[in-house]
C-alpha cells in the first residue's frame, strides 16, 4: 500500500505542476533576505513598526543624500514659496483690524479711480486726435462746387461715427492664427518633455534594480536594514549618517517618528571569527592606519539578535586584535566606535564617530529638548 500512495502522490504533483502558470514556480513576494556583501544602514525601531520605519527612512536618506551631493536643504522641501493668502477673524477681533479693513477698502477704492482716470485719459486721446483730423480737412481750400454741401454733410455723418467708436472701449486683440499655432507647439514640445522626465523617473522607481536605496528583511524584530548601491564617487553611509546626527543635534527638529537608531555599515560577512577578521582588514586600513602620528582610541559595540551560537568575547577579541598597535582601546571616552550588529547569521560591522555624544545615534533623543 505504500509505494502505491507513493506513486499516486507523485501523480497528483505532477498535474498539479501543469497548472502553474509557464511552469515556472512561484516568486516569493516582499523584500530580499539580509546576505554578506552589502552596505547599508542599519535601522532600530519600535517591534511591529518595521515597515513604517522603513518608508520613514527612505525619505530621510534620500533628502540628505541630495543636501551632500547638490547643497539643498532637506528641510525647505514642502515650504510654500507664497504664504496663504487667507485671513482669520475671532469674534474678540481689537479696533486694529477694523482700522486695517478700513485703510484696505480706501486703497481698493483709489485703485479703482485710477483705473478711471486712465480709461478717461485715452478716451481724451483719441478725441484728441479726430480734431486734428477735422481741423486738417477744414485747412484744406475750398473748391466751389454745387456737390459740395452733399461732401458736407457726408463729412459731418463720418465725425458722428468717429466719435462713437471712440466712446466704446478697445477691444482686445485676439491672438492671431500664425502665432497660434507656434504657441501650441512650444506647450506641447515643453509638456512632452516633462511627461517623458516623469515616466523615466518612475520606470526607475519601480525598477529596484535602479534603485539607490532598497530594503532587506533582517528577520529580526524592531530591526530594518536598507541597503545602499553605492557607485563610483557616490557618498558613503557613514558620510549620510553622519550628516543626519549633525543635523539633528544642532537643530533638535524632529524628523522621524519610527526609527530609534540609525547607523552606518561598511562591511557585511557570515557571522564568525575567522570571516570577521578577513572582512574587517580593509576597514580598519581606512579609519586606523598603522602609520599615522595621530593615534586613535577605539572601542567595540557588540550586539547579536537571533543567534546564540557566536561567543561574544571572542568576537570582540578578534576585532580589537585586528587594530594595529598605534592605536589603543579606550571604553569611557573613544574617539572612535566599532559597531558589530549580528542579526541572525550576518555581521554588519561598521565605524562612527562620537557615539556617546551623539547620543549613541538615537534621533529621538537627540531632537528632544531635555537631550
Amino acid at each position: 500500500m505504500a509505494p502505491d500512495a507513493a506513486a499516486a502522490a507523485a501523480a497528483a504533483g505532477k498535474k498539479r505542476k501543469r497548472y502553474l502558470p509557464h511552469n515556472k514556480p512561484v516568486k516569493k513576494k516582499g523584500s530580499y533576505p539580509l546576505r554578506p556583501g552589502v552596505q547599508g544602514f542599519f535601522i532600530t525601531c519600535d517591534g511591529g513598526r518595521e515597515h513604517q520605519a522603513s518608508r520613514e527612512a527612505f525619505n530621510i536618506l534620500e533628502s540628505f543624500y541630495e543636501e551632500l551631493v547638490h547643497g539643498e536643504n532637506p528641510g525647505a522641501k514642502g515650504l510654500p514659496k507664497k504664504p496663504m493668502n487667507t485671513k482669520i477673524t475671532f469674534d474678540s477681533s481689537s479696533s486694529e483690524d477694523e482700522e486695517d479693513d478700513e485703510a484696505e477698502q480706501q486703497e481698493e477704492d483709489e485703485e479703482k479711480e485710477d483705473k478711471k482716470h486712465k480709461t478717461e485719459e485715452k478716451d481724451n486721446d483719441g478725441d484728441a486726435n479726430c480734431g486734428n483730423e477735422t481741423e486738417a480737412k477744414s485747412d484744406a481750400p475750398k473748391i466751389d462746387d454745387p456737390h459740395a454741401e452733399a461732401v458736407d454733410k457726408d463729412d459731418d455723418d463720418d465725425k458722428g461715427e468717429v466719435e462713437n467708436i471712440v466712446d466704446e472701449p478697445p477691444a482686445v486683440k485676439e491672438c492671431s492664427k500664425t502665432d497660434a499655432p507656434t504657441c501650441d507647439s512650444k506647450e506641447k514640445v515643453e509638456q512632452k518633455s516633462i511627461d517623458r522626465l516623469i515616466e523615466e523617473e518612475l520606470e526607475e522607481l519601480g525598477d529596484k534594480n535602479k534603485r539607490r536605496f532598497l530594503k532587506l528583511d533582517s528577520g529580526c524584530n524592531g530591526v530594518v536594514f536598507v541597503q545602499m548601491r553605492k557607485k563610483d564617487g557616490d557618498k558613503s553611509p557613514k558620510d549620510i549618517v553622519h550628516q543626519i546626527v549633525t543635523t539633528a543635534a544642532s537643530t533638535r527638529k524632529h524628523m522621524s517618528r519610527f526609527i530609534l537608531r540609525i547607523l552606518p555599515i561598511e562591511v557585511s560577512c557570515y557571522a564568525s571569527k575567522e570571516e570577521i577578521s578577513r572582512a574587517i582588514k580593509p576597514l580598519v586600513e581606512q579609519h586606523f592606519p598603522a602609520e599615522t602620528q595621530n593615534p586613535q582610541k577605539f572601542a567595540v559595540l557588540y550586539e547579536a539578535r537571533a543567534n546564540t551560537g557566536v561567543d561574544r568575547m571572542e568576537i570582540i577579541d578578534a576585532v580589537a586584535k585586528s587594530v594595529p598597535a598605534p592605536h589603543k582601546v579606550d571604553l569611557s571616552n573613544p574617539d572612535k566606535t566599532i559597531i558589530v550588529e549580528i542579526a541572525r547569521t550576518v555581521c554588519l560591522i561598521g565605524v562612527i564617530q562620537k557615539y556617546k555624544e551623539f547620543s549613541k545615534y538615537n534621533l529621538r533623543q537627540l531632537t528632544s529638548r531635555k537631550a
